[in-house]
């Protein structure tokens, strides 16, 4: 299934244009191409990587906020295989956002910042900076020897699963409103692909940490929500947009929650018995990736996706699917990644 996912990755940088928006979709699938650069030993993806940040060199970004934090992801990348400062500059950039951008609740950063949205909406914490704002610096500063760093990006999920899951069910919802004191929605309404940024990212972290004394905090919330996940998978192996209801099947959340599950069982985080449930949800993302002659193309991933005021429901059920959006195409790649590990190392066949 490997080759799958580098027909997907090779399309992807012959056919997208390399100065993308600065932001976390971006970033992600930024990282995941220099991941599976690195597990293949080729550098068939850094050009387009390198072009990005070519390009933001001359266009200073924007960050100010989680989302514009991801592609740290890609210039941290760029940086230390090539050696060239310019991409150390944009680097620092992101690492002082991380560092240094006020708190809303404890260690925690408003997730949409100071951009224009996040000046009219509620000042929140979102599952999504899970993935946005904790992993790149839990990399980096295991790298690099940050303890500072190590030690916010180790804080933050037990903080967020203080805010975010729920007590009981032991899914999570979206987000975590300060001024209100709650997560919104307010109802049981568990969004796939914010449980799938949990599950994929908590070994992530996990990685990188060593004992920080965060850590068993950690793995028990990776072990309660992938067992709390997995019951809710349908039987075609994926996973509803909003889970256990009757919404559409989603990839995205679905490769997500299959990596999580590979990579945990990997480095023994995980149980080996939640490896069916990958299998089932790997099969199912790989079905969402059609190729013909030479266009290849993931489908089933749900549009950019917020906890709307007053009428959350429609705001998950109703959003519009795409295919080949970038985080979704992160996500078969990396859950690809951890499958093919598992592969030779004779876990899986």
């Amino acid at each position: 299934m490997i080759d799958l996912a580098v027909k997907l990755a090779d399309y992807i940088v012959t056919h997208k244009d390399p100065e993308m928006r600065w932001t976390w979709g971006q970033g992600i699938m930024g990282a995941a191409l220099n991941d599976l650069d690195l597990y293949l030993g080729t550098e068939k993806y850094l050009p387009f990587l390198q072009a990005f940040c070519d390009h933001y060199v001359q266009h200073e970004p924007s960050v100010n906020s989680a989302d514009t934090a991801a592609p740290g992801f890609i210039s941290y990348a760029v940086w230390s295989r090539t050696g060239k400062p310019e991409y150390k500059a944009l680097t620092d950039k992101v690492l002082d956002y991380i560092k240094n951008e006020p708190r809303v609740y404890k260690d925690a950063v408003n997730h949409l910042g100071s951009n224009p949205i996040g000046k009219i909406y509620p000042k929140s914490i979102w599952v999504d900076s899970l993935m946005m704002f904790s992993v790149f610096p839990a990399i980096y500063a295991s790298k690099e020897g940050d303890p500072d760093l190590l030690e916010i990006a180790a804080r933050q999920p037990a903080l967020y699963a203080g805010c975010m899951m729920d007590r009981g069910d032991d899914l999570w919802y979206h987000s975590y409103w300060v001024k209100r004191g709650s997560h919104y929605p307010k109802r049981k309404y568990y969004w796939a692909r914010g449980n799938g940024w949990v599950v994929s990212s908590l070994p992530k972290i996990l990685d990188c940490i060593g004992d920080h004394p965060d850590r068993e905090r950690i793995l028990e919330v990776l072990r309660l929500t992938v067992d709390a996940v997995v019951k809710r998978q349908h039987p075609s192996g994926g996973f509803n947009t909003l889970l256990g209801r009757h919404t559409y099947l989603e990839s995205c959340a679905t490769a997500l929650i299959a990596d999580g599950i590979y990579h945990g069982v990997r480095m023994g985080y995980l149980d080996k018995k939640y490896l069916p449930y990958a299998e089932k949800a790997f099969a199912f993302a790989s079905s969402c990736i059609k190729v013909k002659g030479e266009k290849v193309t993931m489908h089933k991933i749900s549009g950019p996706t917020i906890p709307v005021p007053v009428i959350p429901y429609i705001g998950y059920a109703w959003v519009p699917k795409a295919p080949n959006l970038t985080y979704g195409i992160a996500s078969y790649l990396w859950a690809a990644i951890e499958r093919d590990k598992l592969v030779k190392e004779g876990v899986l066949e």
